[in-house]
C-alpha cells in the first residue's frame, strides 16, 4: 500500500535532554550543541526559520542563516528594506528555529530585535566573497522584478561599477540581533514523549528553567 504524508513518522530514539545535563546558562548550552552539529557534519547547521510579524499580528517567515552569537543574542545579516527588515523595523519581535534532523534536536528562540553596529556589519560585510558583496547592491530584496535577465544585467553593471577597486557595504544592508527572552532545547523522545526544556530571562539578568509537556 502506498503511503501518504499521514503514515509519516519517525520514532527518536538517539539521547534525552535532563535538567542535571544542561547549562544554566543556554547560550553556553546553545554552544555544546551547536559545536555537536559541526562534529555531525551536518548541512548548513547554522541554517534557521526567521518568523516576523507585521504590527497588526500579520506573520511570515523564511530561512536565514546564523553568523554569529554570544552573550548579547544571535545575528543574522540582510537587506533593512526586504520584507523582513520592514516587518522588524516596525514591531522588533521574532522567533528562530534550528531544526537539527540528524541529532532529532531543535531550539526555538524568541525576542527583541535590534540593529548590530556599524562597525560590526562593516566587518562581516567585508569577508564576504566578492560576488555576495556585489548581490547586496544588485537585489532590491522583496520586491517584484520583470524577469531573471534584470538580475544579471543589473550584476553586470555592478561588477562594472566596482571593477579594481572595493566594495562598499550598501547603507540598506547590515546585521540584526535577536536579544532573546526565551530559549527552548528540544530533544526528540520515543513515542512522541519528546524533552522540552525552557530559558526564561529574568528582569534580575537570571534564567529560569522549566520543563514543557510534549
Amino acid at each position: 500500500m502506498e503511503k501518504t504524508i499521514a503514515d509519516l513518522r519517525k520514532d527518536y530514539t538517539l539521547e534525552g535532554l535532563s535538567e542535571t545535563e544542561i547549562d544554566p546558562n543556554p547560550f553556553i548550552q546553545f554552544q555544546k550543541w551547536f559545536e555537536q552539529t559541526l562534529s555531525a557534519q551536518l548541512i548548513e547547521p547554522n541554517a534557521m526559520t526567521l518568523a516576523t510579524a507585521t504590527p497588526d499580528g500579520k506573520p511570515s517567515a523564511r530561512m536565514v542563516l546564523l553568523k554569529d552569537f554570544d552573550q548579547r543574542g544571535f545575528v543574522f545579516f540582510s537587506n533593512y528594506n526586504s520584507r523582513k527588515g520592514q516587518e522588524l523595523a516596525e514591531n522588533p519581535q521574532a522567533s528562530l528555529v534550528f531544526w537539527w534532523a540528524e541529532l532529532e534536536r531543535q531550539v526555538r528562540i524568541s525576542g527583541h530585535v535590534e540593529k548590530v553596529s556599524e562597525t560590526e556589519s562593516d566587518k562581516y560585510f567585508e569577508i564576504r566573497p566578492v560576488k555576495s558583496r556585489l548581490g547586496a547592491w544588485v537585489s532590491n530584496q522583496s520586491e517584484v522584478i520583470a524577469s531573471r535577465e534584470f538580475l544579471e544585467q543589473r550584476m553586470q553593471e555592478f561588477q562594472s561599477k566596482y571593477e579594481n577597486q572595493e566594495i562598499p557595504r550598501p547603507p540598506h544592508w547590515g546585521g540584526l540581533r535577536v536579544i532573546p527572552s526565551e530559549i527552548e532545547f528540544w530533544q526528540g523522545r520515543s513515542s512522541r514523549l519528546h524533552d522540552r526544556l525552557l530559558y526564561t530571562h529574568l528582569k534580575d539578568g537570571s534564567w529560569k528553567i522549566e520543563r514543557l509537556s510534549p
